[in-house]
């Protein structure tokens, strides 16, 4: 990107010829299924991640290697215990980092740690079963060198246990908090009615019956009474780290 900038400022290239130079830099392609966006974390502060879900084993290698070769990173989410071992085995000379139960597996060439940012991130969840949601959050979160507070199992239906939890996030002044919940999805609710705090609700599939997978948990925080509440889809605990950090990023700007 220097390179070019510097052929512009000399007049060596026309404004034309700088603006396709850049745009082909973004961009690197897998054979004829995939354009990796290699650039989006210079661009924008968020890393490229491949969605192992729905992809091949002969994707997924293929997309890894490429996203390792021109990042030196490759950050996979969705993917199946099966997958994640051929991989494994695959790039056994890297760096892995595996976390089994939120199906994530990150593959690094050095182990360089990311450059630190300022502000901190809360994430509390309303059941066991929610940490695995929760720590999605937090695992992308920490690889952007983001400052994670936790607390988990401190749902409504034990409402002492909320309270300490609260404090803790108010003590040590983290600028967001992130509120897994499955069931009827009431944590974001009763946290935004006590913080001056933005909160992201992320539902999660945890539940049965009327309303199952989600579907409850989903409707409630986009119908809470409580206001400072934006609510992420079903499990989608990357996208709710995402957003935090966008914000913290823009508050400490």
């Amino acid at each position: 990107m220097r390179k070019i900038l510097e052929r512009l400022s000399k007049g060596l290239i026309s404004i034309e010829e700088a603006e396709l130079s850049l745009k082909s830099l973004t961009i690197s392609e897998v054979e004829d299924m995939a354009k990796l966006d290699i650039k989006r974390e210079i661009r924008i502060g968020i890393p490229e991640i491949i969605l192992a879900e729905g992809k091949s084993i002969t994707q997924l290698e293929a997309i890894t290697n490429k996203m390792i070769t021109d990042t030196g990173k490759a950050i996979i989410s969705r993917i199946e215990p099966e997958n994640s071992n051929i991989i494994k085995n695959k790039f056994k000379d890297f760096l892995i980092e595996e976390y089994v139960s939120s199906k994530i597996l990150i593959i690094k060439k050095s182990s360089k740690q990311p450059t630190k940012i300022k502000g901190k991130v809360g994430i509390l969840s309303a059941g066991t079963a929610d940490i695995p949601i929760a720590e999605e959050a937090r695992i992308i979160l920490n690889e952007m060198g983001c400052e994670v507070i936790t607390e988990y199992d401190v749902g409504v239906a034990g409402l002492q246990r909320l309270f300490p939890a609260i404090n803790k996030m108010l003590n040590m002044k983290v600028d967001v908090i992130i509120a897994v919940a499955g069931r009827e999805g009431a944590l974001p609710t009763v946290i935004a009615g006590l913080v001056d705090i933005p909160i992201i609700g992320v539902p999660t599939s945890m539940g049965y019956g009327f309303g199952e997978k989600g579907t409850s948990a989903l409707m409630s925080m986009l119908q809470s009474c409580s206001l400072g509440i934006a609510t992420v889809n079903i499990d989608s605990g990357i996208a709710a780290g995402i957003l935090a950090i966008i914000i913290i990023k823009r508050i400490h700007h």
